[in-house]
Order: C-alpha cells, then sequence, then structure tokens
C-alpha cells in the first residue's frame, strides 16, 4: 500500500476540526499528523483540549488523541510535520484569509472550509463534480502571490450542497435554468457548538440565519462559472432568491426549490426526463473512484413523505443529495424537495473529497 500524505487540522478542537479528525481515521491516502487551534488550546494534547467537549462517536481516535496541539496562528509550526492543511478556522474572515495565506506562503496547501477565500478570483471553490476544471486558476493563483508549493482551494457553503448537484445535472443535459426560489431548512450543527441556544430551538423555528441567504444565492454562480484568463468569471444565470432558516433537527440540511427552465415551452423536460437525467448522473469523482465520492451522487425517493433527515442524511456516506417530491410547480415550471448532510458533504467529507480530487490530479505529487 502506497505512503499515507501526512496531514494537518486547523481549528481541530471546534465542531467541524473535530469532524474531519474522526472522518480521517483510517483514511486510506490521509493521516493526520499535525493538529493546531487558539492559543489557549496550544500546548495540550488534543484529548485534553478536547475534554468534555468531543461531539463526534464514542472515542477520540487514538492516533490524534496524544498530538500536542500547536498554535494555528504560527503557520511555520507545520512545516516538516503535514504535507497540506484542512482549514476549520473559526475567526473574523480577515484573519482567516490572512491566515489561510500565510500556510500557502510556507509552501503548505490549504483545503479549506472558511469563507473567507471564497470570494477570491483565483481560488476555487469546488464541489468536485461540477467545477473540477477550476483547478486551472491554481497555477495563476501561486504565479500571483509567488507561492512555489502553497495554494489554497475551497469548498462551498453548506446550504447550496441541497440543489447544486440536481441544477448541475440539468444545466449539463441541455436544460439550462433561469429562476429559482430556494427555501432551506437547516440544522443546529451549521451553527457550530454550542451554536443556537436551546430554548431558541426547541419547538421553534428561526426564519434567519444571518449570511445564509447571500451565500445562498450568490456561491452558485462562481461555482457554474467558467476559467478565464486566469480568474473565475460567475455566471449569469440562474437568479435566485433564497429563505433561509433553522430547524430542530441535529444533522441534514433541507431544501424546498422551485425553478424555470429557460427554455421554450415545447423544450422545457418532462419530469420523467428529469428523474432520468438525476439517477444517471455522474461525474469526475466517480470515474477517478476517488475514497469519499459517492457511488449515486443524486438519489431520488418516491414517497409521498421523503426525504427526511433522520432516515436519509446518511445516504451514501452522507454525501449524496437526496431527492423527492419532484412535481410540477404552478408558478415556475417544477418543484421539489432535495436533501444534504451538512457536517458530511456540506463540511468536513466535501473538504475530505476536495483533498482527494487535488491529489487525484497531481497537486500533492511535489509537496
Amino acid at each position: 500500500m502506497a505512503k499515507k500524505i501526512n496531514v494537518g487540522v486547523l481549528g481541530a478542537t471546534g465542531m467541524v476540526g473535530q469532524r474531519y479528525i474522526k472522518l480521517l481515521e483510517n483514511h486510506p491516502w490521509f493521516k493526520v499528523t499535525y493538529v493546531a487551534a487558539s492559543p489557549r488550546s496550544a500546548g495540550k494534547l488534543y484529548k485534553d483540549a478536547v475534554k468534555n467537549r468531543w461531539l463526534i462517536g464514542a472515542e477520540i481516535p487514538a492516533d490524534v488523541a496524544d498530538l500536542t496541539v500547536q498554535d494555528a496562528n504560527n503557520a511555520s509550526l507545520a512545516l516538516g510535520k503535514c504535507k497540506f492543511v484542512f482549514s476549520a478556522l473559526e475567526m473574523g474572515k480577515d484573519e482567516i484569509k490572512a491566515l489561510e495565506e500565510a500556510y500557502a506562503a510556507e509552501g503548505i496547501p490549504v483545503v479549506s472550509n472558511a469563507s473567507a477565500n471564497r470570494w477570491t478570483e483565483d481560488v476555487p471553490m469546488l464541489v468536485p463534480e461540477i467545477n473540477f476544471s477550476h483547478l486551472d486558476v491554481i497555477a495563476e493563483q501561486k504565479k500571483h502571490h509567488g507561492w512555489d508549493k502553497g495554494f489554497i482551494a475551497v469548498k462551498p457553503n453548506c446550504s447550496l450542497q441541497t440543489y447544486m448537484m440536481p441544477l448541475h445535472a440539468l444545466i449539463m443535459a441541455g436544460y439550462p435554468v433561469k429562476r429559482m426560489i430556494v427555501t432551506t431548512l437547516q440544522a443546529t450543527s451549521g451553527a457550530g457548538y454550542p451554536g443556537v441556544p436551546s430554548f431558541d430551538m426547541i419547538d421553534n423555528i428561526v426564519p434567519f440565519i444571518g449570511g445564509e441567504e447571500e451565500k445562498t444565492e450568490k456561491e452558485c454562480l462562481k461555482i457554474l462559472g467558467s476559467v478565464k484568463d486566469g480568474k473565475i468569471v460567475n455566471a449569469k444565470l440562474p437568479q435566485v432568491s433564497s429563505t433561509c432558516t433553522r430547524v430542530p433537527v441535529v444533522d441534514g440540511h433541507t431544501a424546498c426549490v422551485s425553478l424555470e427552465f429557460d427554455l421554450p415551452k415545447n423544450k422545457k423536460p418532462s419530469l420523467e426526463e428529469i428523474e432520468k437525467v438525476w439517477t444517471s448522473y455522474s461525474s469526475l469523482p466517480q470515474e477517478l473512484k476517488l475514497p469519499s465520492a459517492p457511488e449515486h451522487a443524486i438519489v431520488v425517493r418516491h414517497e409521498d413523505n421523503r426525504p427526511q433527515p433522520r432516515r436519509d442524511r446518511e445516504t451514501e456516506k452522507g454525501m449524496a443529495c437526496v431527492i423527492g417530491r419532484l412535481r410540477p410547480c404552478n408558478v415556475f415550471d417544477v418543484k421539489f424537495v432535495a436533501l444534504s448532510h451538512n457536517t458530511k458533504r456540506g463540511a468536513a467529507l466535501g473538504g475530505i473529497l476536495n483533498a482527494e480530487l487535488l491529489k487525484a490530479k497531481g497537486f500533492f505529487d511535489n509537496l
């Protein structure tokens, strides 16, 4: 078996950082050898730094428990200890942006969950099934900064994962989408830990999540964009109007979607054609058989009461988009309900899939 690549986790004591560490346990390609967090955790053994707040399963992975937590603010500490890092940093956007660039400047690639660099023109915001071609901007990114080995790649907001692959599948099948209305019902784990106070969530729905609607409406345009002159140029369509809510569910974001095709009436697909597009959807991660890639990226359910977070969020290891209630829309063309696992596909496992794609495409070969 080929030697595993040593990796680090920044923000390792937080909820997403913990999820990275648990998901990377026994990963066939990557091994966690470096953990870093805030100065208050630095110097402690990892098991002590997360004592009484380890949230992911019964036991901390043994290979990580006795690692000493380093100060994430000092990028040079990672040199020689790992080849690249996963960023699950929780701090101000300007601070995260500067710190991720500091790691890249040290020659350490950054695979990030944070939003700080999502709108940087030469940073790919990856959903591997959709915009793997955006990896082409990394060469220009490195040239722009004068970086030799380091670079930054990010994943989009978790709420987008509910509808981006179904949307992309339709576009690739020749059914472009003009407009969408999206209402999300987002799990409490998306707010991190300790997150939303229990008094606000029990017997309640919170109809506002700061920044989520802007991300839901705009990030899809970068993901669907194209690379031109070393930069990512956003797509012009679809127009998206979103309402993002927090609901009393632990894991699994749900979205209710209505969409209108940018086609004459006689060219619009039937419900049967749409379902066929979705169930046959496959892309580069499936072709490359990446370890975290779902065999079926989109799964369609026919029961009237599905998808449901408790029943469907773990479909395809938590990496599938599960769709149900596909039906005609009286205002637009069609509507449906979609579900994705926000802390797996939408967070850490989505980041791991990004890293697997980068490895498969040779971006870690010379580290």
